[in-house]
């Protein structure tokens, strides 16, 4: 399914590479999988499949695992739909009448927005339709499709709230906190290497040095935003009580933090550097699809899985402030590209971390055996 949802998303990305006004928008593009999945979505992606894998008499033994596997799938076909769309867009559109549109939105935009299109109302709205219609949802499919009764209704009621409450807190802290800080850094920090308007001693060092500090910072931000991501901790603790133990989730967490690390700052030296994100996109997912054939297929769901839950709405906001202003500073028409980039490294380094764990797991069971021998002799 993997082979089969990536060869149109690959195949588009070669079409659009070669059409000037669509190579812009593939960053986008990819960006747009990176961030389909959150704290919300991947708590309840991860029940619903384990609970049909349960039903289904998947859940023991080698499929303990194959409960896995959506949260990848609602990745990539969002780039899919992302794509096409701009492929559409530019066969039946024109660039004037799109530039046009967009003069008369903003135009329509200078009236006084509504309360709930400005902050704070914004973000508790937010807040609200990120949970309750989910909610709604899953009741409606409980009592009409499987005429099922809620059980403890009063305390997911309770736990519900608390959610909804949470999530609106949540948000109004990330406008007021960490998107106005990453914003602040991630346009500054051009200024270690570059000159920008922001900062009269800018550049702080000389071009080298200032490009290393600057991917270094990257790699650290992707690390420690990566490691306090709530979704990345809720699939960490399933996979360790899945897999008994074997994959615990410090690995997990590390082995993913790693690679978003590696993958943030592989996306910000495509920015400072100018590289083709196309050709960066396809070596690094023929080195997964290369992976994916020597690993099992549990070590697979859970690697793949991994690259939906690394961006969430801790790393995302701070990422794309940074992106967008190494784009600035470097005169780039657009600094997405580093959210796919962090999606990739995940996939690489959990699925490679797999693969030694079942190495080191069937040396000592050898080890083990060898030693039987004798003892039994």
């Amino acid at each position: 399914m993997i082979y089969m949802a990536l060869t149109p998303a690959i195949a588009m990305t070669v079409y659009a590479m070669n059409i000037p006004n669509l190579k812009s928008m593939l960053g986008l593009a990819w960006d747009c999988g990176a961030v389909t999945t959150g704290p919300v979505t991947v708590p309840l992606v991860l029940s619903l499949g384990i609970g049909i894998a349960t039903a289904a008499g998947k859940s023991g033994g080698s499929n303990s695992l194959s409960g896995f596997g959506i949260v990848t799938l609602a990745s990539v076909f969002p780039i899919i739909a992302v794509l096409g769309l701009g492929i559409f867009v530019e066969m039946t559109v024109s660039v004037e009448s799109i530039l046009e549109s967009a003069r008369l939105a903003a135009a329509a935009t200078s009236t006084v927005p509504a309360w709930y299109e400005t902050s704070p109302g914004e973000e508790m709205v937010l807040g609200i339709r990120a949970i309750l219609p989910l909610v709604i949802f899953l009741l409606l499919v409980l009592k009409v499709l499987l005429k099922e009764p809620v059980r403890e209704a009063g305390l997911i009621a309770y736990g519900i709230t608390l959610a909804i409450l949470g999530m609106m807190i949540f948000n109004i802290g990330l406008t007021y906190g960490l998107s106005k800080m990453g914003a602040q850094s991630g346009g500054l920090v051009p200024g270690a290497f570059t000159q920008i308007e922001a900062m009269q001693s800018s550049p702080l060092y000389i071009y080298m040095v200032g490009i290393v500090l600057v991917l270094a910072f990257a790699w650290f931000l992707g690390f420690g935003a990566t490691l306090a991501e709530p979704a990345l901790n809720a699939l960490g603790v399933t996979v360790e009580n899945l897999t008994q133990g074997v994959f615990k989730k410090s690995t997990l967490m590390y082995a993913v933090s790693l690679g978003v690390a590696f993958g943030i700052a592989l996306g910000i030296a495509k920015i400072v550097f100018d590289l083709p994100l196309a050709w960066m996109l396809m070596v690094g997912y023929g080195v997964a699809v290369v992976l994916t054939y020597f690993s099992t297929e549990a070590f697979v769901n859970i690697a793949w899985d991994s690259a939906g839950v690394t961006t969430g709405p801790i790393t995302v906001p701070l990422v794309l402030a940074m992106g967008l202003g190494v784009g600035g500073a470097v005169n780039v028409v657009e600094g997405f590209g580093i959210l796919s980039m962090a999606s990739i490294g995940p996939i690489i380094s959990v699925m490679t971390t797999g693969i030694w764990v079942r190495w080191r797991s069937e040396r000592t069971k050898k080890i083990a055996q060898a030693e039987a021998v004798p003892e039994a002799a």
